[in-house]
């Protein structure tokens, strides 16, 4: 089989080559997948770099979530079977074939195609965990979603409306308004031109936002702790604008706000049964016409480096998708 192997560490374009390997063999536990398509990531870029949390040994196959069809299952593995159509989740997918752990394989939602359902697990999920697990998100909620427009942004304000909250987005310039809006977003505001924590404080008529929806750190983070309600939840989820934020514990005490991480991997190794039932929600909600992927652009297998590129400059609105086959 054809996959990416990240050769050395540096700008995907410059460190991604296409080799040949041999096909992949299940083993126990594990699910042998023909790839339909690969929705590119952050982490990706993060990969390519070496700046990942985790750094695989040299060379690797990048990818972290795909859709496609089951080829064959190792022993042990019950509720897959051949010819199957799947989703799922690991490093290493960006190739002709790859092999996951059953765990993190899971059913693909009928009311979405393969270039669609490439989208749905990563973003979905960590918006799914993020609003409802960490931010204890209710109904009538005032949510603000930072990077609104882009993949995991525009899935947390699909979730919060589907909630029944209010949703605030925020984006990074003009082009990327009608992203967020289009996806449910009450109010855009955009870093660009708006005071973020003032207009948030106007919108809700003084009383802030209750969940913060924050891919973003550095000057969103801030933003966010001067507008946010009285026992609102700053949901920390990642750090895209490559600030790390220093949260300051007198603030939270005085404003009687929690600051909540999210490391999404941490449900998928402790708590898979959690990440199971989000994903039943999670086709649920795909059926009903709550939610779909926003998917800016297809492209072909061979221009992966291009696609993976394309996200570390920040100008890319919803999913880019590598169709890998059909």
């Amino acid at each position: 089989m054809r996959a990416w192997h990240v050769t050395r560490h540096g700008e995907p374009e410059e460190v991604l080559e296409l080799v040949d390997v041999p096909d992949p063999v299940p083993g126990p536990g594990e699910v042998l997948i023909r790839v339909a398509a690969v929705a590119a990531n952050f982490p990706d870029v993060l990969l390519s770099r070496g700046e990942y949390q985790v750094r695989p040994p040299l060379p690797f196959t990048p990818g972290i979530e795909l859709s496609g069809t089951v080829v064959s299952v190792g022993d042990g593995v019950v509720g897959l079977a051949p010819g199957q159509r799947v989703v799922g989740s690991g490093i290493g997918v960006l190739s002709e074939l790859a092999v996951l752990p059953a765990g993190d394989v899971h059913p693909a939602p009928d009311a979405l195609d393969d270039i669609a359902a490439a989208g749905l697990m990563i973003a979905y999920q960590t918006a799914w965990f993020g609003l409802h697990r960490r931010g204890r998100m209710r109904a009538g909620d005032w949510v603000l979603v930072h990077a609104a427009a882009g993949g995991v942004g525009a899935a947390a304000v699909q979730l919060a409306v589907a909630a029944g909250a209010r949703v605030i987005g925020v984006v990074g310039s003009a082009t990327k308004t009608d992203v967020a809006r289009a996806a449910g977003a009450e109010e855009v505001l955009r870093r660009d031109a708006d005071d973020i924590a003032a207009r948030v404080k106007e919108i809700t008529g003084g009383h802030g936002a209750d969940v913060v929806f924050d891919p973003v750190g550095g000057a969103a983070f801030t933003a966010s702790t001067k507008c946010i309600a009285f026992e609102g939840r700053l949901v920390v989820v990642g750090f895209a604008s490559g600030e790390i934020p220093q949260a300051a514990a007198n603030h939270a005490l005085v404003k009687n706000y929690s600051i909540d991480g999210l490391h999404w991997a941490l449900y998928a190794q402790r708590r898979p049964d959690l990440v199971r039932e989000a994903h039943a929600e999670l086709t649920r909600l795909a059926a009903e016409g709550a939610i779909r992927p926003v998917v800016h652009e297809v492209v072909p297998f061979l221009e992966a480096p291009a696609a993976i590129q394309l996200l570390a400059g920040g100008t890319t609105t919803g999913r880019i998708v590598i169709e890998v086959g059909a």
